[in-house]
């Protein structure tokens, strides 16, 4: 065979296999939509013709995928090509994820047993089409593969995360008031959580893109941690600097007590010094000062198991540690238990161990 015979075959394989994926995704918007509006205005023949509708999304997630081993067994792809196969078979399973989600959406509107309140009607209107539009901006930029766009796409979606939880807020102060049945509250948080998954595959999609056209790969996720004990001056303090030094690419590391004095312990600043931590210059936050903007952090870990008692309500995407030391006042105690718990949770989250 030619080369360009070979290349003529290489490109009639590709465009097949974009084809589908732009098929699919067409698809896949479609029902996402149809869910939606199932919910919306209460129409149990649409929310059953997505539910069957999933079946050949499913069918072309098969396709997709076998065509994808075809290719490879075919060509033998190297470089741009191999990442361009990589993607689309990650689109497959994002993609039948996606509808997946449109079903349970169309299976959680034929259990309401009301329609939803103006309030509650306006959520999910807002979420779903924020859902549809970062899905098709997505695979729109995946399917001319504009990385500029795929960026873009990718970093909207955080501007989402106010909306996502004013909607879990809503949907909690509706159950507060007995305003909705316990069933319809259950099918409605089932229907707000998968709007919120489909908005985030779309980030998925966009970052496939990138990944497509230049090799980059998916950043290692960053958190935002909190500290606290007593005074915020001791092990609190000892353990957000030891991280700063140890996981300088984690994320961000603050400390705060309740009782903050004006300067840190002096036992804590000499152990640490001895650790090439310095403590000199670092000034105890009192917890009254970020009591507000607990939202903040991803972690709040706490060492000595009070933060519940100063904290009116937990945010609904902050975790707590709750890791109360065996002996707090000895800086070499509280250093060797720190290192180890520490060592364990950053392998869970980012799969890696002190540096």
């Amino acid at each position: 065979m030619s080369k360009g015979v070979y290349e003529a075959r290489l490109e009639k394989d590709l465009g097949s296999i974009r084809k589908r994926i732009r098929k699919m995704g067409k698809s896949v918007g479609g029902a996402v939509r149809d869910a939606t509006k199932s919910v919306l205005v209460n129409d149990t023949e649409l929310a059953t013709e997505t539910i069957i509708g999933d079946l050949p999304i499913n069918r072309q997630a098969r396709d997709l995928d076998e065509r994808c081993h075809v290719f490879i067994a075919r060509h033998l792809p190297s470089a741009g090509h191999l990442r361009f196969i990589s993607s689309a078979m990650r689109m497959s399973k994002t993609l039948e994820r996606v509808g997946d989600y449109a079903e349970t959406i169309a299976r959680a509107a034929l259990h309401l047993t009301q329609k939803p309140s103006e309030s509650m009607t306006h959520d999910i209107e807002m979420l779903g089409a924020h859902a549809v539009t970062v899905l098709e901006q997505s695979l729109e930029a995946y399917d001319t593969q504009n990385v500029a766009d795929a960026r873009a796409s990718r970093k909207g979606v955080a501007k989402y995360a106010a909306t996502i939880d004013k909607v879990f807020e809503d949907l909690l102060a509706a159950g507060r008031d007995g305003a909705v049945p316990v069933e319809d509250l259950f099918a409605l948080q089932a229907i707000v959580h998968r709007l919120e998954r489909i908005i985030h595959q779309g980030k998925n999609i966009a970052q496939q893109t990138v990944f497509s056209v230049t090799g980059e790969r998916k950043k290692d996720k960053t958190f935002d941690f909190l500290f606290v004990d007593e005074t915020g001056a001791g092990a609190a303090l000892l353990a957000a600097y030891y991280c700063r030094k140890a996981y300088p690419d984690a994320g961000t590391f603050r400390c705060a007590g309740w009782s903050a004095p004006d300067e840190p312990s002096d036992a804590f600043t000499s152990f640490a010094e001895s650790k090439g931590i310095d403590l000199k210059v670092a000034v105890p936050v009192s917890f009254d000062d970020i009591r507000n903007n607990v939202e903040d952090f991803d972690f709040v870990i706490d060492l000595d198991g009070g933060v519940r008692k100063h904290i009116r309500k937990v945010p609904f995407h902050t975790t707590i540690l709750s890791w109360p030391l065996e002996d707090s006042k000895k800086p070499k105690a509280v250093h060797e238990e720190l290192v180890h718990r520490l060592g364990d949770l950053m392998e869970i989250l980012r799969g890696e161990d002190e540096a």
